[in-house]
């Protein structure tokens, strides 16, 4: 048994565990730059330096690792953010963290962007499993942006009139539409302006 630090926690693991945790770590990248449809066995031996057998040994089938996968870019990303409005005090604070997404996550972390709009556009209604992954992990977004909120009202940073849940919606909507509009354009400069709009919004909560 080995321990292995898994964002900031350290966990006992055995060979076959330490081993799909790698090949977890080395295609995740993968699936999210090329998706699900574009990413191919070759891609994932290439990226693991393993054979097929080994990866289909700790995996039931190239599903299964895609899975997987998402769950770890979403949660990388996730955990950063995290990180950093653990350092703010104030609700407004934190959630101003959003502002600045690109610069805090050294964009694009995980490398080809986030997660939940790759798999969003990518999944539709060709991988129900994807798609599933990826509402369950805007609704804990948009959950937790809600809570946020409702704590900023009782702690009377925010106008007690405002909607909780409408709000949050909007900013993971900025975040998101910000990111796809900049790499359909190849101009960040039209995220950095919808960035400036999301922080008008937060600002004018008070």
């Amino acid at each position: 048994m080995v321990y292995i630090c898994i964002r900031g926690k350290y966990i006992c693991m055995n060979k076959a565990e330490r081993t799909k945790q790698f090949i977890v770590e080395k295609t995740a990248p993968v699936f999210n730059t090329k998706g699900y449809a574009g990413t191919s066995l070759s891609d994932m031996t290439e990226a693991t330096g393993l054979t097929k057998g080994s990866i289909y040994g700790n995996f039931t089938n190239k599903d299964d690792v895609a899975l997987a996968a998402f769950d770890y870019n979403w949660k990388r990303i996730a955990g950063i953010i995290r990180q950093e409005m653990d350092k703010k005090s104030t609700i407004k604070e934190k959630l101003l963290v959003y502002v600045e997404y690109d610069k805090i996550v050294n964009f694009p972390v995980p490398m080809g962007g986030c997660p939940v709009l790759n798999t969003a556009v990518e999944a539709d209604d060709t991988h129900p499993p994807l798609k599933k992954k990826a509402n369950e992990a805007f609704i804990a977004w948009k959950d937790k942006l809600t809570v946020l909120l409702e704590e900023g009202i009782r702690r009377k940073e925010f106008n007690a009139a405002i909607n909780p849940e409408q709000i949050a919606l909007t900013i993971i909507a900025m975040i998101e539409g910000g990111i796809m509009i900049a790499k359909l354009s190849g101009k960040p400069a039209y995220r950095n302006a919808i960035m400036l709009s999301m922080k008008k919004l937060i600002d004018d909560l008070s």
